[in-house]
């Protein structure tokens, strides 16, 4: 049985990342394709990232997979309904089985089943996938396969028991990068940064219990790849690719501080000594941490923060001060590591002194970079759980995401877009007038200028809600008097000659 792997993401209709053009490999199915492949399940990959629709649907036609297994997360969902209902539009592909895995369809797994998917896999998929393609190959019934949603033969939804995880991933092999042509990522970031990037998974899950996170594959859970492996892959892709730097994909790098070390010395056995950057917490970094990263070779650390208020940490669970925040964020630029942060707008509870608070915060701490966005519920967070009342969206299901909910807030999108601007124009304003020592200059004189207007829409906001509140209740206009009829006038027609 042949089986087909591909993600449904497509770098040509993503307006933003073409901006920023950082994309990267699929890991996930690059994992799963090397986990078959080692159980004697052929999978091939179809790389969506620099194709096209089009592209994807010819080869779809002329290769006739009997399974093809797509990733979905909140951002290809839209993409990933497409290439389902274009398979069961094809009679050529009346035979083809559709499975569905990754974060967005564990609860929304009756839904895919309604617009076209065979079955759903909830959670780790190496085991999983394995298990359905050999069932499915030797006739079996699904029902023993655990791990999975699908419909039995009267057309009744079927959920399978959960599938435990993995105890060790060190039974998984490397992820099958060769699969696919990773030229056009290392391409796309030199052109656009000067460097390029291959990602690298250490560990799987997150034990932190942050309210909007999702833990939809892994869980609560945590584990973790042996250094020693790590390691091994780190030289293979070293010798493979030549990449400029590394990125470790981990929600929480430095959570064990015994195994950084391990790593570290046996990054230092071997010399390899690659540029890389990292996600962690503040809780989990302090002087020593700090010092093996620098001497392990990190370049630049994400703490994250998301807010500079504890009020709203407190809320959104976070289990972090954000003195602490600061404090990492400093130390490590003292120890000559690159700084960035994450912050989120627009949480439940939060209000205009909150947002004042993290534009001090990101002030004093000084984070070289930072990333914003407003707060959007994915179900099946306590997030969305909190919120799910006030979720006042009417669209199809089938034509919008997670992110794209309306919620019932204390402020419309114009509040929760001008806060953005205010956050970002006046940190760089700050940032770009300590620079230049005092002296004036039009590029901080812009961002102070788009902060004080950002900051007037914010307050102007109530005034504009009530107007349109005004609009909505008020009796529509009654429909001016139709005019007179009009006689027309028919000139004679001559028919006698000319004067």
């Amino acid at each position: 049985m042949k089986v087909l792997l591909t993600h449904g993401y497509f770098l040509e209709e993503d307006a933003k990342e073409q901006r920023l053009m950082r994309p990267y490999p699929p890991l996930g199915i690059l994992y799963l394709a090397a986990y078959l492949d080692e159980r004697g399940i052929a999978a091939t990959v179809f790389d969506t990232t620099f194709s096209s629709r089009a592209a994807l649907q010819r080869h779809l036609v002329a290769t006739r997979p009997g399974v093809v297994g797509i990733y979905t997360n909140l951002m290809t969902k839209r993409a990933v309904l497409g290439i389902v209902r274009f398979i069961r539009q094809q009679p050529a592909l009346s035979g083809t089985r559709v499975v569905l895995g990754g974060p967005e369809v564990t609860h929304h797994a009756e839904k895919f089943l309604e617009h076209g998917a065979d079955v759903i896999v909830v959670g780790e998929g190496e085991e999983t996938m394995t298990e359905l393609v050999r069932a499915w190959e030797g006739g079996s019934a699904l029902h023993g396969v655990a791990g999975i949603v699908f419909r039995d033969g009267s057309g009744a939804v079927v959920r399978t028991p959960k599938r435990a995880l993995l105890r060790s991933l060190d039974e998984l092999p490397m992820p099958k990068r060769e699969a696919l042509d990773l030229s056009p990522y290392l391409e796309a970031w030199r052109s656009h940064h000067g460097t390029n990037a291959v990602s690298i998974s250490t560990m799987r899950g997150c034990p932190y219990t942050c309210r909007w996170c999702s833990r939809a594959v892994y869980g609560g859970s945590y584990r973790r790849r042996s250094p020693a492996l790590v390691v091994d892959e780190i030289a293979l892709v070293s010798e493979r690719y030549h990449p400029d730097s590394l990125w470790f994909v981990d929600d929480v790098f430095t959570i064990n501080h015994r195994w950084l070390e391990e790593l570290t010395v046996e990054l230092e056995r071997r010399r390899l000594r690659i540029p890389y950057e990292c996600i962690t917490r503040a809780d989990r970094m302090n002087e020593h941490v700090a010092a093996l990263l620098k001497r392990s070779g990190c370049f630049r650390v994400w703490i994250g923060a998301e807010s500079g208020s504890q009020r709203v940490l407190d809320a959104m669970d976070r289990r972090v001060k954000v003195e602490q925040v600061g404090d990492m964020i400093r130390l490590c630029k003292r120890t000559g590591i690159g700084t960035g942060t994450f912050i989120m707008i627009g949480y439940p509870g939060e209000t205009e002194a909150d947002i004042q608070a993290t534009i001090d915060h990101l002030k004093r701490s000084d984070p070289d970079q930072f990333t914003i966005t407003v707060a959007y519920p994915i179900k099946g967070t306590p997030f969305y759980e909190e919120v799910s009342e006030d979720i006042v969206d009417e669209r199809p299901w089938e034509e919008t995401t997670d992110r794209d909910l309306r919620l019932r807030r204390p402020h419309s999108d114009l509040y929760y877009k001008c806060a953005v601007a205010r956050v970002v124009n006046e940190v760089r304003s700050y940032k770009l007038a300590r620079e230049a020592a005092g002296r004036p200059t039009w590029q901080e004189a812009r961002h102070r200028a788009q902060a004080l207007v950002a900051g007037a829409g914010m307050r102007a906001e109530p005034v504009l809600a009530a107007l349109r509140g005004m609009l909505r209740r008020a009796p529509p206009a009654a429909a001016p008097p139709p005019p007179p009829p009009v006689t027309p006038v028919i000139p004679l027609r001559r028919t006698g000659p000319r004067p």
